[in-house]
Order: C-alpha cells, then structure tokens, then sequence
C-alpha cells in the first residue's frame, strides 16, 4: 500500500514493545514517513540496537509498561517532543511456558500476565490521555484472536487479552475525543510465538512487517473506534 507523509508538522507516537517484532516493524514504518516515536523494552541493549535502525528519530526509554514510574517516563517523554498523536500498546507477555492448562495455571505467574497486558496498558492510556485527547488522537491496543476463541493451553494470554478487548470497547463509548482501536494482527514469526511452541518450526508464519499495512490503513483512515484485523483493513 501507499503510505501518506502527513507534512512540515511533526506527529508524535509511542509504541510499546517497540524494540522488535510488530512494535518494532511499525516504528519503521512510521519513522520513514516523519513521525517521531517513543519505544520502549524491557532488555536495555536490544532496545539500544532498535533505535540505532531507526534513528534521530527514535526516542528510546527502557523499562517495563508494568511500572508506574515507566510509564510516566514514556509520557514526559512524548510530551516535550510536543505531545501525543498515538499510542500504540503492543508490548505484552506470554505468560509461563510450556503454556500451562488453566488447572494448573500459576496464579502468580496470571497475575504478572495481566499487570503486563491488561494494567500496564490501561496505566499508560490513563497517563497519556489528556495529550492524546487535545490532539484528538489514536489509541491502538494490539489483541489477538486467542482473546476471542479458545485454544487449548492459552487460558492466561487469552483471557488478557479478552480483557483488554473489552477494556477498549468501553474506553471509547467513555472518551469521544479519541478513536480507540482493538487491533488483531494474526499469527505472526515473532519470539512469543515460538516460545508458544518451543522446538516446532514457525517459518510459516507471516513477519511481523506484514500485519503493519493493516495498522498505518488505521492511522491513515477515518475509520471510528472498534475491532479490526489485518485483513479487513489492508489494500
């Protein structure tokens, strides 16, 4: 697809889980077209290496969206490039692997689940939602379909997910001034997937660069707030 450059006036996003797979793919994109984006990750030197790709515009903070003191540190650091356009919440955990049969799910291990997928995500939106609102902006809050169907084994990550789903849902009945989107990318050759299947070959499954044209046909579009996949909103 063909991609818009929105202009002199610079746009500001932060994506989170952005020093690989899908964040990171996303921020590419989005660099090459003259926005500024804030990422994060929790590993210092992974993250290090995914700004040096991107480059000056690529403002890295490191850390975990778990931690309130991270995610003010990623807002203030939006906010003094001039504010917030986007938030794309993608950072996420899988939770223990092999993955566990609800049964025997570890509850401490579901708890750190949803402090990573389901409170880290909401505690940013909460901190950044007064500049995304004065900016009418856009909040894309990555899914999946494991929150919608039941697959064996995917009890903690899906029931996450779930939740976030409906967290969204209700967050744009409640915020007007912004569009929120709960955005499906599908089965993609990221590192989660393969700790999902360790040992099992993964090769055939799409890169994450793939599901990013369904995101920017987002950004670019008037589409209002809800649910979508790749493949109803790619060309």
């Amino acid at each position: 697809m063909k991609f818009k450059y929105y202009g002199a006036a610079m746009k500001t996003a932060i994506i989170t889980g952005g020093s690989r797979g899908l964040g990171l793919a996303l921020a590419v994109h989005l660099v090459e077209q003259g926005w500024d984006i804030v990422i994060d990750g929790r590993d210092p030197q992974v993250l290090r290496a995914a700004a040096l790709r991107l480059g000056a515009h690529a403002h890295p903070v490191a850390g975990d969206v778990a931690d309130v003191s991270h995610r003010a540190e990623l807002v203030e650091t939006a906010a003094a490039l001039g504010g917030i356009d986007l938030l794309v919440n993608n950072a996420s955990t899988l939770g223990p692997t092999p993955l566990p049969h609800l049964r025997d799910y570890p509850l401490d291990a579901l708890t750190e689940v949803y402090r990573t997928n389901v409170i880290g995500p909401l505690g940013l939106i909460q901190e950044a939602l007064p500049l995304l609102a004065s900016a009418h902006g856009s909040i894309i809050n990555v899914t999946s379909d494991a929150g919608i169907e039941g697959y064996e084994g995917w009890g903690g990550y899906g029931s996450s997910k779930a939740a976030l789903e409906q967290l969204s849902n209700v967050l744009a009945v409640e915020e007007p001034d912004v569009r929120v989107w709960w955005f499906d990318p599908g089965d993609m050759r990221t590192q989660m997937h393969q700790d999902a299947f360790p040992g099992e070959d993964i090769s055939d499954r799409a890169p994450p660069a793939e599901s990013v044209p369904g995101i920017v046909a987002l950004i670019e579009s008037e589409l209002p707030s809800g649910r979508y996949r790749t493949h109803e909103v790619a060309q």
